[in-house]
């Protein structure tokens, strides 16, 4: 299983369109299995994001906001996308692993929430 997170710097990027650079986690028995990769896009934009995802073979996409077309035509592809999702990418990448990211998550690293309690 591959995930995709769309990125700005680290965190997901709050537009699927407007994403320029995608991380990619492949997991093999509920663990990321190697070092996830970086991939920079040549220049943000829903159609070539999809094709990527396609290409890659990608499960699973972790992402802000997406237009309800592109959204669409990934679930009828049969990928699993997790929208509206804020927050550091890597964190997400594991929360989805444990089956605890949701639409509209607000996610936070371990230091944020020891700070806030």
């Amino acid at each position: 299983m591959k995930i995709l997170a769309t990125l700005q710097n680290n965190d997901i990027a709050p537009r699927f369109d407007l994403a320029t650079e995608v991380l990619i986690a492949k997991v093999v028995r509920g663990k990321i299995s190697g070092e996830p990769r970086t991939v920079l896009l040549p220049g943000p934009g829903s159609d070539a994001l999809c094709s990527l995802i396609i290409k890659e073979e990608v499960s699973l996409v972790i992402c802000g906001g997406i237009e309800e077309a592109h959204f669409q035509y990934l679930v009828w592809k049969k990928i699993e996308v997790i929208d509206r999702v804020i927050g550091p990418a890597p964190r997400a990448i594991e929360l989805a692993i444990a089956k605890q990211l949701r639409p509209g998550g607000i996610v936070r690293t371990e230091s944020t929430r020891r700070a806030q309690t």
